[in-house]
């Protein structure tokens, strides 16, 4: 104990920084020294499995004893997690009030709030904020009041319920510079019959949407985007527009056949592509891939086949990308193995003509699934001899990994 108290006030500030807060705080009683060091840490958490109800303190009686004496200039993160009822939604307003107005860079907030605004209205017009994380909150419309968030750089919002049709986008529209957004919608997004999301400084989307009736359509509109995940499982028909995204570098796609094409038109310009997707119908009607993408771009493809009629999907993606160097058939992560063999056996269509990617460019080769339908043999052997030059093949089975290099 004499060792760690002799260190400077600023390091035991930064390593109380590092623990829980209720610990942190219960360091008051070990010295002088320690009374009022808890006070100065510059990251906050309060967590409701660290507390009960039933015992003293509760998180509520912790937070308002003890967040009001907090004395940093600035509060580097501020993390409120809990379901309890008993906390109700003016605790929060009040506790992110004294947030804001202590420069609060990250916020972070886990809170089922049903029906109810958690924000004060100076939230709205907070300068510091740099990351907002929210999961279980209910947003409503942005006040008609000015409001600008113009720190604001990176936005999760985890299964938020969105009152009003505008409420996401009137959000998006008051952070000008935010450069990364991720957002998963489940089963309450019912409610919500349109997604908008135009944000023109958006660099990183993550897009999920869970199964459920409510989507009609969603458009996307973000020009200088970089890196994009689209997480689509609406088996609803619903619309999808994808504004063109000149300066996107990598994808992630996994998503029902029908928006397919409207997602591979957006993304040609891709360098490293993750996808999963079926072209067709089961019955084997209405190709969705459309006709004529070219990704000249594209270096890295990793595919799925995971999905009915996906095998022909690679013949599509070895025409159209003229300059691929690496290419991986695999499994999506939970995508599963034997529940995927059930789908009707849909053999491999290689292409007429041998694609110019395996003539000219085509590198590494790896296949981390199982051989067990019959296009699955077919695509290895055709790709093994039409690649010339070929350096690197990584084959991956039940039990075994079998590697080939040439040189």
């Amino acid at each position: 104990m004499s060792r760690i108290s002799g260190l400077s006030d600023d390091l035991l500030i930064k390593i109380l920084s590092y623990l829980p807060t209720k610990v942190a705080v219960s360091t008051s009683i070990l010295s002088k020294q320690w009374q009022f060091l808890w006070m100065w840490s510059p990251k906050l958490e309060y967590d409701e499995y660290d507390y009960t109800r039933y015992l003293q303190p509760s998180l509520q009686d912790f937070i308002d004893k003890n967040l009001p004496l907090h004395r940093t200039p600035v509060i580097e993160s501020l993390r409120f997690k809990t379901i309890y009822a008993y906390i109700i939604p003016e605790d929060i307003q009040r506790w992110i009030e004294i947030a804001v107005s202590r420069h609060v860079r990250e916020l972070d907030i886990s809170y089922l709030s049903e029906e109810e605004n958690i924000f004060p209205s100076n939230f709205y017009t907070c300068n510091s904020l740099v990351i907002l994380k929210l999961e279980f909150v209910t947003l409503t419309d942005v006040p008609s009041m000015v409001c600008r968030l113009p720190s604001l750089k990176t936005l999760q919002l985890e299964k938020v319920v969105y009152k009003g049709k505008e409420t996401l986008q009137g959000l998006l529209s008051i952070c000008p510079v935010l450069e990364e957004l991720s957002i998963h919608f489940d089963d309450d997004l019912e409610v919500m019959e349109e997604i908008t999301i135009i944000v023109p400084s958006l660099q990183r989307l993550s897009l999920s949407i869970d199964d459920f009736l409510g989507l009609e359509r969603y458009v996307i509109d973000t020009p200088c985007l970089k890196y994009f995940k689209l997480e689509d499982h609406n088996s609803k028909g619903h619309y999808c527009e994808i504004k063109n995204m000149p300066k996107l570098r990598e994808a992630y796609v996994d998503v029902v056949f029908f928006v397919l094409k409207s997602v591979l038109g957006s993304i040609t310009s891709v360098n490293r592509l993750t996808i999963c997707a079926q072209i067709r119908k089961e019955g084997g009607e209405d190709d969705v891939y459309g006709g004529g993408f070219v990704f000249k771009q594209l270096q890295h493809l990793k595919l799925c086949l995971c999905k009915m009629d996906s095998s022909n999907l690679l013949g599509k993606f070895l025409k159209g990308s003229p300059n691929l160097q690496v290419l991986d058939i695999s499994h999506m992560k939970d995508h599963g193995t034997d529940n995927n063999y059930r789908y009707p056996v849909v053999y491999w269509n290689q292409p007429s003509d041998v694609p110019k990617c395996l003539l000219s460019c085509l590198q590494i080769f790896k296949w981390s699934r199982y051989f067990r339908r019959p296009q699955d043999i077919d695509i290895g052997v055709y790709i093994l001899k039409n690649a010339r030059l070929l350096s690197t093949t990584t084959i991956l089975g039940d039990t075994i990994e079998f590697g080939v290099s040439k040189r």
